[in-house]
């Protein structure tokens, strides 16, 4: 199996990402301060400046002033916007679902007015879904859309809270319900009725607005609804497929930024009359970051990439159809991506010490930045729920076979260690149907199910990417550490699967004792390993990039 990797990139993609990164180096981290300090006047000159570089336009079609690139180009534009701070959450709502929508659900005219506008950074694109008591049942809106008596327009009432770029946002895409069920509008912000309340005050990406949309008798051109009467359910759910996407981009992008943090003040801070880099608990932590970051990477470039391919070859008509496919390979990645950024700012931090708590510290400021990644988007509770549904559904009407893989070559390890993985999952799944397990009811097991599917994902992208490049040590000895690591995560997942499930305890004792004598690889010493995968990021700091 090919797969699309980071090294596949040529020079020109590599340039459109140099101006990315460039822009957010001269331009918006003098700014950052300014920024926090919600000055949306520098913001809005921000998206002007980045709208005439091109940054806002590389999935909007040439037609209506974009570059028309890819998903691959896309995240990779992401990436390098996540060392921007609140920026990049700004950037990311605009580009992502405050202009997709138009892109994949607007009619020609909706196209020709929007788009350009969107595309150059003149308007701000938002996106208005959740509500006060909806929160992650996002498809019950109480926001209502009335059509009036002559049918030229529709009148909406409700409140929209946490809207992301809601104090700088020219033009929304609310979601409201109908007769017919929910459907999406276009609403201008220059509409009667529309407002914005006060500036929510949050823990981390301060510099982002964040506001509540209100609507108040707020007439809608009937030519403003987007896609069809009653199936904004599938603008909803397709545009946030994507953007869970892109914010694992952007989080991988944050991801390296802490980590080159760490680097640099580990080599920087002595103690003991030595650098702190040349503990081995601090290279451990060093290892682990690295490893996390080329697990999560691999995994989203490899879904870029075949979402790319289906793009490619996907009718007009079918191509949101085709999109749908890929919902849980996004939620896969916003999980993983989040979980490990996480992971990476708090050692980060851990790193710096004392010093990292201070607010003088960039590190500070990433580790209250990382939190909401885990619950925008989806909260990754309800990613884990579409992850385990989707598996549910691709493989629980396969039949068992009992039959692991036996034979390898030592040569083989991952590739055993990736086999075994997948008929761990195959037993929890069996399991679960076997003891009629109510998912909807128990959803311990969607977690389990979640994490298992995820950490093959990842095994495998690793691998595949590793034996696809040119031979690179360090490449290998993360890929081994994914791989011996991660199935011991599976292997203890199916164990709590089964020994939750299986009350018969002759039943469960021969599954149990199935996995104990499957034929596993020798584990090896990866604290090694992660010495010298350590070392070779500390003295080729360029590597993290």
């Amino acid at each position: 199996m090919k797969i699309f990797t980071p090294e596949d990139f040529q020079d020109e993609e590599e340039l459109i990402a140099k101006t990315a990164e460039l822009f957010i180096k001269q331009d918006v981290t003098p700014n950052i301060s300014s920024i926090e300090q919600h000055q949306y006047e520098i913001t809005r000159q921000l998206f002007q400046k980045a709208g005439d570089l091109g940054l806002l336009a590389i999935e909007i079609p040439e037609a209506y002033g974009g570059l028309q690139l890819n998903k691959k180009i896309s995240g990779l534009i992401a990436e390098k916007m996540g060392y921007g701070g609140s920026f990049s959450v700004s950037y990311n709502i605009h580009a992502g679902v405050g202009t997709l929508p138009y892109v994949y659900f607007g009619n020609e005219p909706q196209k020709q007015r929007y788009l350009p506008k969107l595309a150059s950074g003149e308007w701000i694109g938002a996106y208005a879904l959740t509500e006060p008591e909806a929160g992650s049942d996002a498809l019950r809106p109480k926001t209502n859309a009335i059509l009036n008596e002559d049918g030229s327009a529709w009148v909406l009432n409700g409140e929209k809270q946490w809207i992301t770029n809601a104090q700088l946002a020219d033009i929304f895409v609310v979601f409201a319900k109908t007769n017919d069920g929910m459907t999406a509008f276009i609403v201008e912000r220059t509409y009667t009725g529309v407002s914005v309340g006060q500036e929510e005050e949050k823990m981390g990406i301060k510099g982002s607005s964040t506001a509540t949309l209100i609507l108040e008798d707020v007439a809608i051109p009937s030519d403003n609804i987007l896609g069809e009467v009653g199936k904004g359910h599938k603008v909803a759910m397709n545009i946030l497929n994507m953007a869970r996407l892109k914010l694992a981009f952007s989080n991988i992008g944050t991801s390296k930024q802490a980590l080159q943090l760490a680097v640099n003040y580990g080599k920087e801070r002595k103690q003991f009359q030595k650098p702190i880099i040349d503990f081995t608990m601090i290279q451990e932590k060093i290892a682990d970051m690295a490893t996390l970051i080329y697990g999560v990477e691999s995994a989203a470039y490899r879904t870029a990439g075949e979402m790319d391919n289906v793009i490619e070859l996907a009718s007009k008509e079918s191509m949101v159809h085709q999109i749908a496919y890929f919902a849980m390979e996004c939620a896969i990645n916003k999980v993983n991506c989040s979980e490990a950024l996480g992971k990476i700012v708090d050692e980060a931090l851990q790193i710096h010490g004392g010093y990292g708590y201070m607010q003088d510290y960039e590190v500070e400021r990433l580790y209250r930045d990382a939190r909401i990644s885990r619950i925008f988007e989806g909260t990754n509770e309800i990613n884990r729920l579409t992850i385990a549904k989707m598996l549910f559904k691709k493989y629980a009407q396969t039949t068992f076979t009992n039959n692991a893989p036996i034979a390898y070559q030592p040569s083989e390890n991952n590739h055993q260690y990736i086999r075994l993985s997948k008929y761990l999952m195959q037993i929890a799944i069996f399991v679960i149907v076997d003891t009629q397990i109510n998912l909807e009811q128990e959803q311990e097991y969607m977690r389990l199910l979640a994490d298992i599917a995820k950490d093959i994902y990842v095994m495998e992208s690793s691998l595949l990417r590793t034996e696809k490049a040119t031979y690179e040590k360090t490449r290998h000895l993360m890929t081994d550490i994914l791989c011996q690591e991660g199935y011991r995560k599976i292997e203890k997942s199916t164990i709590d699967i089964i020994s939750a499930a299986e009350t018969n305890e002759q039943i469960r004792k021969t599954w149990l004792d199935d996995i104990q004598h499957l034929n596993i690889p020798l584990h090896q010493n990866l604290f090694v390993k992660k010495r010298e995968v350590a070392r070779s990021i500390i003295n080729n700091p360029k590597s993290i990039s």
